[in-house]
């Protein structure tokens, strides 16, 4: 599975590039640190990714930017939010923006990494 990253907290993104491609069959393609770069990317590469993984906060933009560009997708790709900011309303405007899912930095790291698994079909 191939996994486009867009975090602008280099730590955060080399944890997760590490976490995610610690999963047998799933890389990272590419990491974005703003949204327009993550536009971008998503408009030059629109099949070259299978989940995106995003976050809300972003050095530049807002990753409910990125989660608009994300609907021109093909039933195959997901997206999801990763944030620290998960309370209600977000997980809701997540949702309603395009988000499959929704999981917060602090606590629900793993079942980030548990909805890839799924994604793959490995056991959780």
């Amino acid at each position: 599975m191939r996994v486009f990253l867009v975090e602008d907290n280099p730590r955060m993104r080399a944890h997760l590039h590490e976490e995610l491609a610690s999963i047998h069959g799933v890389r990272v393609v590419h990491a974005a640190s703003t949204a327009a770069e993550a536009e971008h990317w998503l408009a030059a590469n629109p099949q070259a990714w299978d989940l995106a993984v995003i976050d809300l906060f972003l050095a530049s933009g807002h990753g409910f930017q990125v989660l608009h560009a994300c609907r021109q997708r093909t039933a195959q790709q997901r997206a999801v939010v990763l944030s620290n900011y998960t309370r209600d309303p977000v997980r809701e405007h997540a949702r309603l923006a395009g988000a499959d899912a929704v999981f917060d930095k602090a606590f629900e790291m793993e079942g980030l990494l548990d909805y890839c698994r799924g994604l793959i079909g490995e056991p959780a």
